[in-house]
């Protein structure tokens, strides 16, 4: 029952670092003026993938130091997220080897 709980948030994992993906490389290409946020699809895209992401990286920012222009609290979300699957993986699999 347990490894089954750990596989479905390990999709979960996967999945919300996919958008954090998604959304830090859309940030580099609004920032870099390859794409604009004029646009409606990208601006749109943009937003929401923001709102999204924006109560899990506002912990982080707060935390870490202004870098300047560079965000690098998606980097960190990321290695998080996968610190927490991993040790919920181990968990898992020593309690059922007993």
């Amino acid at each position: 029952m347990l490894v089954t709980l750990i596989q479905i948030l390990q999709l979960f994992s996967q999945l919300l670092v996919t958008v954090v993906i998604v959304q830090f490389i859309l940030s580099l290409l609004i920032m870099f003026n390859v794409v604009s946020q004029s646009n409606q699809f990208v601006g749109g895209l943009y937003n929401a993938l923001n709102a999204l992401l924006d109560p899990l990286l506002r912990p982080i920012r707060k935390i870490m130091p202004d870098t300047g222009m560079m965000d690098f609290s998606p980097i960190v979300l990321i290695f998080g997220i996968q610190a927490v699957i991993i040790i919920l993986a181990n968990i898992a699999r020593s309690g059922a080897a007993l």
